[in-house]
């Protein structure tokens, strides 16, 4: 593998895709291999089964592989998971040398004292991120890197998982015959291929809706303010379909593909759809308008828990730039349309676009986000070396700071759709009622 290729390896619940990208002359990038196969042993983010997982893996990377001359040796691994758990703290150092400028090496001791928050045994650290600086009491508006001070202190958005998740991970990868350069968090990484910097400035909310699991990742200021991973996703939708309608896994999913809708009122030709019959029995005759009243009420639980995430990361009032969604989930037809109408924010597909040549239209789409900004991850981090990045402003929301915004009660549904405030108790409080009375880990 030469030293201007890189590699990234999405492990998701419904499938595996690798992506092999290499860096011409002129700095194009040229997509020179990708190969996805389904998963089969991973469960809602996680590794369930690792002969399962490896043999996915080595399927998706011999499909990347197909370009004579082109050898994985190593990749960029995205991690997920209902394990994954994030906070923030501060850190502090002194400088006794007044005249010191401020450097990496200083910034990285800042990390280093990150480090020593306490985790429970079973946890480890896997990104620690700058949002803000404090310099001798004053807070700093762009990166300190340069500056004079004796005294630094900053807040680090800490993100952590199970270290046996990590661990399985790594094993499945190893023994599919590669290495593992960097585990890297799957919402972050979405945020390069589908977010502009403008839109992380002004604050957006990135939604995406994979197999097992919906990552959600919140940004103001250009930097990330907040992580989530929620265990409902595309396949709970195909299984409300499965369990709906009587019929196989396999025909549900196809349903959901190529005839769902996220919203009942976005159905405009109710036509009917022909269902095959099991052992012989007469095919069932649905219409749309009934496949999606079975969707709708799934996707507006997903978006209420998305709700008291956002709420919670203290920037409900901050996303000027509403919600980008991507992952296979974005392509479920009036998704965008729901998102609007319950969350009360503009809402737009995010579709991968950063590449030139081999089979760089093959990669515009949402399903492939992942796997794209594991690639730019990797590239503006020198693929895997220590880099630091900074936002070019720093601000701390009102809410953030204990500076409590307006509550809202409970918006009522009337006939006709409107928007909503699904940032106050009472959404809270619907949210709470319906968690309790579903059981989604058995569905």
């Amino acid at each position: 593998m030469s030293n201007n290729m890189i590699v990234a390896l999405d492990i998701g619940t419904t499938k595996v895709c690798a992506l092999v990208v290499e860096s011409d002359q002129n700095g194009k990038l040229n997509v020179l291999g990708i190969g996805t196969s389904k998963s089969g042993g991973m469960s809602r983010g996680v590794v369930a089964n690792i002969d399962r997982t490896v043999k996915s893996i080595q399927e998706a990377v011999q499909i990347a592989e197909s370009k004579p001359g082109t050898k994985i040796k190593s990749a960029i691994v995205g991690i997920a998971g209902e394990h994954i758990d994030s906070f923030k703290t501060n850190s502090i150092i002194t400088i006794s040398n007044a005249e010191h400028e401020i450097t990496e090496s200083d910034i990285d001791r800042l990390i280093e004292d990150a480090k020593r928050v306490h985790l429970s045994r079973d946890r480890e650290i896997i990104h620690i991120i700058p949002q803000e600086f404090i310099i001798d009491g004053q807070t700093v508006t762009h990166d300190p890197i340069g500056m004079a001070g004796v005294r630094v202190e900053a807040s680090m958005h800490v993100v952590t998982g199970l270290i046996t998740a990590a661990q399985n991970i790594h094993k499945c990868v190893e023994r599919a015959g590669l290495k593992v350069q960097e585990l890297v968090l799957q919402p972050l990484a979405s945020s390069y291929s589908v977010l502009t910097e403008d839109e992380k400035e002004v604050g957006v909310a990135l939604l995406d809706i994979g197999g097992g699991t919906t990552d959600l990742a919140v940004f103001e200021d250009r930097t990330i303010r907040h992580t989530a991973v929620i265990p409902i996703a595309g396949d709970h939708i195909t299984t409300d379909i499965r369990k709906g309608l009587g019929i196989l896994p396999e025909q549900a999913e196809e349903l959901k593909v190529n005839h769902g809708y996220a919203m009942v009122s976005e159905v405009v030709d109710d036509e009917p759809i022909l269902i095959p019959g099991i052992g012989g029995r007469k095919p069932i005759e649905i219409n749309k308008k009934l496949l999606a009243q079975i969707i709708q009420p799934r996707v507006e639980e997903l978006l209420d828990i998305v709700a008291m995430e956002i709420k919670r990361s203290g920037y409900s009032r901050h996303l000027s730039a509403g919600i980008v969604l991507t992952g296979g989930g974005a392509l479920l037809k009036g998704m965008p349309e729901l998102v609007e109408y319950v969350l009360g924010v503009p809402a737009k597909i995010g579709i991968p676009q950063t590449f030139d040549g081999g089979f760089a239209r093959e990669v515009e789409n949402p399903i492939y986000a992942t796997v794209v900004g594991l690639v730019q991850y990797g590239l503006k981090r020198g693929a895997g070396k220590s880099t630091i990045e900074f936002a070019e402003r720093s601000q701390v929301s009102d809410e953030e700071t204990g500076k409590a915004s307006p509550k809202n009660g409970k918006d009522e549904k009337n006939s006709s759709p409107q928007k909503h405030d699904p940032f106050g108790i009472g959404k809270g409080v619907q949210f709470l009622k319906k968690f309790i009375n579903k059981n989604i880990d058995n569905v």
